[in-house]
């Protein structure tokens, strides 16, 4: 965690994103600390959500979790903390979305008395099964929080284009990664930027459209990524973003 942050204000990034499962590393207040000293902001705590169960004593139990993420990201000082909305607890997909959306309404109210903002992000159909039962932006719209834009989730929606532009002042993270063609991995098979089949640059152009200002996070969940030593992948990031994404 303290590299990461660390590494990253040193090749000249204003923001990081940072994960909950590596917080217990150094803890928040901590690496709150650590971004001061560097200079270097907070932009998101990922993640919330995972609000279905098959029981209501597991639903509370992950409810109580969320109310935690909503303290973390305020020790943080993060921007947003990022909700993933998933999986539904049975075969009865409309049952865990409507799980969702109650949770979301719960979480909304105490992340209102801590200064959290909430952004449900959401996924690519091909995680409905295990990961987010919000598949579209124009799904995750309707749920009363802002939103996070993740090419690699939204990049196939033929309704894109008309939903960035209803996201309008609720945009609230912007993460960019490419999707090869076929993905190696389902999970870990994202690519670097200008290596698949996303046009990049157009979705950079709808969100700041829309208004959006804020950060922009570059996410990608690969092993040949994460083999690269840090401050080359962090020059690969940069000039990638340049050749592929700024303008």
């Amino acid at each position: 965690m303290v590299e990461l942050i660390e590494g990253t204000a040193r090749a000249g990034y204003g923001a990081v994103g940072l994960w909950r499962d590596r917080l217990d590393e150094c803890g928040a207040g901590a690496a709150r600390n650590r971004a001061l000293a560097a200079g270097i902001q907070i932009s998101s705590l990922c993640r919330g959500g995972w609000f279905c169960a098959p029981d209501a004593i597991a639903r509370r139990a992950r409810m109580e979790d969320n109310f935690r993420a909503v303290d973390e990201a305020a020790q943080l000082g993060a921007l947003t903390l990022v909700l993933v909305c998933g999986p539904a607890a049975s075969n009865d997909l409309e049952a865990g979305r409507r799980e969702v959306v109650e949770a979301i309404e719960e979480l909304a109210e105490y992340a209102a008395t801590r200064d959290v903002a909430l952004a449900v992000e959401p996924l690519h159909p091909l995680y409905c099964g295990d990961r987010s039962v919000v598949v579209t932006l124009a799904q995750a719209l309707t749920l009363g929080v802002g939103v996070v834009i993740d090419s690699y989730h939204v990049w196939w929606d033929p309704q894109l284009e008309a939903s960035i532009a209803s996201s309008a002042g609720r945009i609230l993270g912007f993460h960019l990664a490419d999707w090869l063609a076929p993905p190696p991995d389902p999970l870990n098979g994202r690519g670097m930027l200008g290596d698949g089949t996303i046009d990049l640059r157009r979705i950079r152009r709808l969100v700041d459209s829309a208004g959006y200002e804020g950060p922009i996070e570059v996410e990608i969940f690969n092993p040949s990524v994460w083999a690269l030593d840090p401050a080359e992948a962090l020059e690969l990031l940069g000039a990638r973003y340049r050749e592929h994404v700024a303008g």
